[in-house]
């Protein structure tokens, strides 16, 4: 069983990439402090270059990521993330189930007092935003996150997902568990998408979906 919160999973440049994120803003992140604690977590790397990012921190930095992309700057995302934790009581507040209803009023609270969001008709603009990004996290019956779809990949397509449970973290199909990179990486060595299609048991708009976005 992997422990979500304490088992490194990917390395940091995997989850800025995975999560489409400039790898200096999250290293940015996994450095910075909110409520006495990483703003993103992170474990110790068993060598220099393997992976320190728990699950949970990929969580964190995904709803970092939708803050950032509504231009919160970064002095009021570690604000809200201090806010969050506090009023949550735990460390990974930014990464239980709650930031959809309770933090959402906080995440909008800092983006109300700035210009981006001054004006009245912008609140539920920004609360449709942040529930957008937060209904591809799929949470577990303890409230904290068990899965993430990534929402690069189209779902309706081919569900892409990053589940602790399979392939230590890195992006599997929902449906066949099959690694993205095991597709790509057959695509890439010459093979048609019919061939690999025909391989992994998908169709050809599987395949060419899933190697656009990837490659």
């Amino acid at each position: 069983m992997v422990d979500r919160f304490r088992d490194p999973l990917l390395t940091p440049q995997e989850t800025a990439r995975h999560l489409q994120i400039p790898e200096q803003t999250l290293r940015s992140w996994l450095r910075d402090q909110a409520a006495g604690h990483p703003l993103v977590h992170s474990v110790p790397a068993e060598r220099r270059g393997w992976p320190s990012v728990p699950f949970v921190a990929v969580i964190e930095a995904y709803v970092l990521r939708a803050l950032r992309n509504l231009g919160l700057p970064t002095t009021k995302i570690r604000a809200a993330a201090t806010d969050v934790r506090e009023l949550f009581g735990t460390e990974y507040g930014l990464a239980t189930r709650r930031i959809a209803t309770d933090g959402l009023d906080i995440f909008v609270h800092y983006l109300d007092s700035d210009e981006i969001a001054r004006a009245g008709d912008r609140q539920m603009p920004i609360r449709r935003v942040i529930d957008d990004y937060l209904k591809y996290v799929v949470w577990d019956d303890d409230d904290f996150p068990k899965r993430l779809i990534l929402k690069q990949y189209d779902p309706d397509i081919a569900k892409v997902v990053i589940d602790p449970r399979f392939a230590w973290g890195a992006p599997i199909l929902q449906a066949s568990k099959t690694p993205v990179e095991a597709i790509v990486g057959m695509w890439r060595a010459g093979e048609t998408a019919d061939v690999v299609a025909d391989e992994y048991g998908l169709t050809r708009d599987q395949v060419e979906a899933i190697v656009r976005v990837a490659t």
